[in-house]
């Protein structure tokens, strides 16, 4: 009765906006996140449905519960999988189960449908049918990609190779493909369940959705960087940079909320991960000229936000009070431009991504937008110029996803990079990669990536290096003259003559 008694407190949170679903589930501290996460978000999906079913049959009067109990309840015993309960609270259920199921079957018959969810409000409908592809993350610390593939081929899947367009993600039963983005992606058809497979337990595989995937990705830290995960629990994106990283370097992960940073560790003890540092710290309260921190240069910033791009949690705008939702979203947006300030406030840092799970622009571009104009030594870069899906005008160099144009949840993503000096501004990382991009004309290598990624590797190991052009002035004749007229000053002004030409 603990997973009804729980999701029933969330629904009711929710419904009086006291935080995100996501959110008030993670931090609810049940045993089975999963479990409840599945029934909240069906619940919620259902809940016009299921109310009207409540109400016609009086069941609130009959059995005294409260309507969000009422509703997990019906929700499980009428369109769910059964009620997971015994003892008094299931007999009780059963009892006016027949009623229920008949007050239900009315409602279809009225409609003139035959399926549950039919009786869907059609936006809701659209949502449910965003059915997503099943996205597994091939965890290269523990083996490659080739290597999963040929598990699974084993395993009676189809490989069709990698994909080329976005239509080739719609894919049936027991046929996967490689991801034409991130090539360390495979996608699965939406049902495709690995919570009990071999490669999943092992952690060779992360169940992780695609947009999901792009932070670490974009941030692509080279290994034995020094690089911090802002918020970084549940873990997913903790153990992609430390994939990335190959375990060398050092990456420090920060979360508020103890139970899930012991949760993160366990994640990442089965991904193999040994390179973490985990703090139980609140990240705003983090010292950027702490003697440990004096070598990060990559940060990962992935803030609470209002996880409004999950397909299961997006609220019906025309039933919400529009104040509310404003009100909160400012609230957002001004701990996340606290958050973005304080990750560019470390003196070595070379490049931050910040991404959100949101599509509000408040808490996406505004957010960013509020944080060039303070702090006017950063700049957006561009990124993956072929992603389909851009920031909103004018900061198209940021991504966005959605389940129509990407087949991802929804997401926001922005680089933002220290802006070098003009002589150095040719080996800028993610603007060689945009023009690689730009210029390729026959079978793209951008779809193959890693090319681009080492090309950012490269580009970040030669930032501090002196250019060409600094080179050859060092050698011009004129330079033996200079030097003797600099021996004839006083020694402090020929240091610091020195130092200037240099």
């Amino acid at each position: 009765m603990a997973l009804y008694m729980k999701a029933a407190e969330i629904l009711e949170k929710a419904e009086r906006k006291q935080g995100a679903l996501k959110t008030l589930v993670y931090d609810s501290k049940f045993t089975n996140i999963k479990q409840l996460f599945a029934l909240v978000c069906e619940t919620q999906k259902f809940s016009s449905i299921l109310e009207e079913v409540i109400e016609s049959t009086k069941l609130l009067k009959q059995t005294k519960l409260r309507m969000p109990l009422a509703k997990v309840l019906v929700y499980d015993l009428l369109i769910g999988q059964g009620l997971k309960c015994g003892g008094t609270w299931k007999t009780m259920m059963m009892k006016h189960r027949p009623r229920l199921q008949a007050m239900l079957a009315r409602m279809k018959v009225k409609q003139k449908v035959s399926k549950n969810e039919d009786l869907l409000p059609a936006s809701v409908q659209r949502r449910a049918g965003d059915q997503l592809p099943r996205y597994v993350r091939v965890n290269t610390l523990k083996t490659t990609v080739e290597d999963a593939v040929d598990y699974l081929k084993r395993d009676g899947l189809a490989y069709l190779g990698q994909a080329s367009r976005l239509d080739d993600l719609t894919l049936k039963e027991k046929v996967f493909v490689r991801d034409m983005h991130l090539p360390e992606l495979l996608v699965f058809s939406p049902k495709t369940d690995f919570h009990d497979h071999f490669l999943y337990k092992a952690g060779h595989i992360i169940l992780q959705d695609k947009a999901s995937c792009l932070p670490a990705y974009l941030l692509n830290p080279p290994p034995g960087s020094h690089v911090i995960d802002a918020c970084a629990a549940p873990g997913n994106k903790s153990s992609h940079l430390a994939a990335i990283m190959k375990n060398k370097g050092r990456l420090f992960a920060f979360d508020l909320d103890a139970k899930r940073l012991a949760t993160m560790s366990t994640l990442l003890l089965r991904a193999g991960v040994t390179c973490q540092q985990l703090a139980n710290q609140d990240f705003l309260k983090v010292d950027p000229d702490s003697p440990q921190y004096k070598d990060v240069e990559y940060v990962l910033l992935d803030p609470s936000c209002s996880g409004s791009g999950m397909v299961c949690l997006r609220d019906d705008a025309s039933s919400t009070d529009q104040e509310e939702i404003q009100a909160r979203l400012a609230s957002l947006a001004s701990f996340q431009l606290r958050c973005l300030n304080h990750g560019l406030r470390f003196p070595r840092l070379k490049r931050l991504v910040y991404s959100t799970c949101s599509i509000h622009s408040q808490e996406n571009e505004e957010v960013v937008a509020a944080c060039l104009q303070q702090n006017p030594d950063f700049r957006l870069v561009p990124v993956l110029s072929r992603w389909p899906e851009r920031g909103l005008e004018p900061l198209t160099q940021c991504l966005r996803a959605s389940p129509t144009k990407t087949r991802t949840h929804g997401f926001f993503v922005a680089v933002l990079e220290k802006d070098s000096e003009a002589g150095n501004k040719k080996q800028e990382p993610v603007v060689q990669i945009s023009k690689a991009e730009a210029t390729t004309h026959s079978p793209p290598t951008w779809e193959k990536r890693p090319a681009a990624s080492e090309e950012e590797s490269e580009a970040s190991e030669t930032d501090d290096k002196p250019t060409t052009a600094a080179g050859q002035a060092d050698s011009t004749p004129g330079k033996k003259k200079r030097k003797r007229n600099r021996r004839k000053k006083k020694k402090t002004n020929a240091t610091a003559a020195t130092t200037t030409a240099e």
